[in-house]
């Protein structure tokens, strides 16, 4: 497990779900993943008001779950750290962007926080640097390990968040993906939809140590499978939707 303690600017911060019934989504994600949560507080106003849950895996803050705004479907969104959220939203709008939510105080001690889409459409969040640090602790059982744009064009994708955040994205040979770097670092992946059996969306994964034993935990706790248990060089996947709807992806290392 990796302690994160600062997150740079342009580089993924925080995730969290967007629920019609939070309490009730975090009575599925607390058994699935080891989470216990802290009192609810108001949620920012940016994602609909209600109350907003901070997760914490060992005393250290992990994901958030939130109130969806009403008549949307529950959502995992990956949060983007920027310096100043104002001249993050005109880059976005400028590459063809949209704000979908203002800049609103974000829940507890979270920094001020932005929905905005990208140049395609697909959701995510920019958000300032509050007290919060954004994810304490990340890439162990339990943890965001990485979030991955799923695409139905590529080369727009590419264009947008490479003007909006500076990312360069580097072709993996072999690989049915490519990683978006900043500085050295990688900040996500990108793979292609087909929109159809794929929908474009920013995919949110956990890292878990039994992809098989959680995929059968998930399914007991009334979620459902999206991708029965498969897997990849060095890793056991499943993806699963929760029971609101909400699909996110657990990988566990098998080398």
């Amino acid at each position: 497990m990796i302690e994160r303690l600062r997150h740079l600017a342009g580089t993924p911060c925080w995730v969290d779900t967007l629920q019609p019934d939070p309490l009730a989504a975090t009575e599925f994600y607390g058994p699935l993943l080891g989470w216990s949560f802290d009192d609810a507080v108001p949620a920012p106003r940016a994602v609909a008001g209600g109350d907003y849950y901070t997760a914490r895996l060992g005393g250290h803050r992990v994901a958030g779950v939130g109130q969806a705004p009403p008549g949307l479907r529950a959502a995992w969104l990956t949060h983007i750290r920027v310096d100043d959220i104002e001249s993050a939203i005109s880059r976005a709008e400028a590459a063809g962007g949209a704000c979908l939510a203002a800049p609103a105080a974000g829940a507890g001690t979270h920094g001020r926080a932005a929905v905005l889409t990208d140049a395609t459409g697909v959701p995510f969040c920019v958000q300032e640097a509050g007290e919060s640090a954004g994810a304490e602790v990340v890439d162990g059982p339990g943890t965001w390990a990485m979030s991955s744009l799923h695409s139905t064009d590529m080369a727009e994708s590419r264009r947008f968040y490479g003007a909006v955040f500076g990312w360069e994205l580097d072709p993996v040979p072999g690989a049915p993906f490519s990683k978006w770097h900043l500085g050295g670092h990688v900040v996500g992946l990108l793979t292609e939809a087909d929109g159809v059996s794929t929908p474009q969306h920013w995919s949110v994964n956990f890292t878990v140590r039994d992809a098989d034993a959680v995929a059968e935990h998930a399914l007991a706790l009334g979620g459902t499978a999206v991708l029965a248990p498969f897997d990849t060089p060095g890793f056991r996947n499943t993806v699963i939707a929760d029971p609101q709807g909400g699909v996110v992806a657990l990988s566990a290392r098998t080398s």
